[in-house]
C-alpha cells in the first residue's frame, strides 16, 4: 500500500518521476516538470491526468497543431499514434498512466 501526497512531490530534474505500480506492464507515474517535453507518438495509448498546475498540450490532428489549455483534474488521452507534447506553465505535476517503456 502507498500514499502519496502529490502536491508536494518534486524532482531532481524536469519530468523526474515516482513509479507508483506497474499493472501487468502498464505503468502508473507521477511526474514533476517546470519545462516542456519533447514532441512523441507513444507506444500505445496514454493517460495523462493534470493533478497540480497548468500544462498546454499541445498535439497533432491531420497534420493540424492544436493546443488545448489543462487545468488541475483535466485528463488528456493519446489514442494511439497521437503526436504530442506538453508545456507546463511554471510548475506542475502529472499523473501518467502508459504502456511499460513507452517514450
Amino acid at each position: 500500500m502507498k500514499i502519496i501526497n502529490g502536491k508536494t512531490f518534486t524532482a531532481e530534474r524536469a519530468w523526474g518521476a515516482l513509479d507508483i505500480a506497474n499493472l501487468e506492464g502498464t505503468t502508473v507515474r507521477l511526474h514533476w516538470t517546470d519545462q516542456p517535453y519533447k514532441w512523441h507518438i507513444n507506444d500505445g495509448e496514454e493517460v495523462f491526468v493534470v493533478l497540480d498546475g497548468i500544462v498546454e498540450m499541445h498535439y497533432k490532428d491531420d497534420d493540424a497543431i492544436k493546443i488545448v489549455l489543462l487545468n488541475a483534474g483535466d485528463i488528456f488521452h493519446a489514442t494511439v499514434g497521437t503526436e504530442h507534447v506538453a508545456h507546463p506553465q511554471g510548475e506542475a505535476r502529472i499523473l501518467v498512466i502508459e504502456k511499460e517503456g513507452s517514450v
